[in-house]
């Protein structure tokens, strides 16, 4: 059950949400969403009680000293909302671990809090380890089930099929209950994947942005980007076999990215090359 504070009538609201756990690479995901509340000095209006949805000998809770007390902090989710955003809408955030448990429940008592605070669209936020090179921009795919909100946005069809963790599971119960949906996800390189990964938290940022046609202040996470890129230059730089394999993971991005390699450039290729069989062997 979600425990409430106070919460102000919203502006248009959008909700981002992000989870730590099998949808977070590299902590790129949930490390956007809170510099986004850094940002815009969003405030905490509720919490999920715990007991609900957690398994503590997973996520346990952790003894602080605060204050010169000993307190105890409970893994939990909490909704965070901006109303100084700068761009005539309010923002509603979604930060938290992905439940051990009853992830139907939760992700219906999120959206049922969603819609009570007015939410016109849901954006999900997750990272994933893949063979991409770090020199490289990191590659951020965005996607909607709704071919509505896939032209309104200009993003992709999703048809990814497989298994999926709680981001997918809330972005399509947003999108079966009719909230406009539309998920993020960035591409870490896998052999640099340990958390901090500031460089795919930056471009998370640059692309909900873009997405949102908004303008965030981005802080120290460029700075913060470039270091962690020298860092792994250096990883890379220091053993023969990582640095080949960089080079590969080059080759085939830059590869991938050429004008040449559309698939109507191929398809004109492949047609050409059958045209000149015809002229080298005329039918007789």
């Amino acid at each position: 059950m979600l425990e409430f504070m106070d919460v102000p009538e919203l502006n248009d609201p959008v909700l981002i949400a992000a989870f730590e756990g099998w949808n977070d690479a590299g902590e790129a995901a949930t490390s956007a969403v809170r510099h986004l509340a850094e940002a815009w000095d969003a405030e905490v209006v509720a919490a999920f009680d715990p007991e609900d949805y957690y398994d503590f000998q997973v996520n346990r809770p952790r003894v602080l000293i605060e204050d010169g007390r000993r307190v105890l902090r409970w893994p939990t989710t909490r909704i965070l909302v901006a109303t100084e955003t700068g761009f005539g809408r309010d923002v509603v955030l979604v930060q938290g671990i992905e439940p051990s448990m009853r992830w139907r429940a939760f992700s219906l008592e999120l959206l049922e809090l969603a819609q009570q605070l007015g939410v016109t669209t849901v954006v999900t936020v997750g990272a994933l380890l893949a063979d991409v090179p770090h020199t490289r921009p990191i590659p951020v795919t965005a996607t909607a089930e709704d071919e509505a909100v896939i032209h309104r946005f200009d993003v992709e069809a999703s048809r990814y099929e497989g298994p999926t963790g709680i981001v997918g599971v809330l972005s399509h119960t947003a999108a079966e209950a009719g909230v406009p949906t539309l998920s993020a996800w960035a591409a870490v390189p896998h052999y640099a994947g340990g958390p901090p990964s500031p460089k795919a938290t930056l471009s998370l940022v640059r692309r909900i942005e873009s997405l949102l046609g908004i303008t965030v202040a981005h802080g120290e996470l460029e700075e913060n980007a470039q270091a962690w890129e020298r860092g792994v230059d250096e990883l890379a730089q220091s053993d023969d076999e990582v640095a080949e394999y960089v080079k590969s993971l080059e080759e085939a991005q830059d590869t991938a990215e050429l004008p040449e390699a559309s698939g109507d450039a191929i398809a004109r290729e492949f047609e050409r090359y059958l045209r000149g069989r015809d002229d080298d062997h005329p039918t007789r």
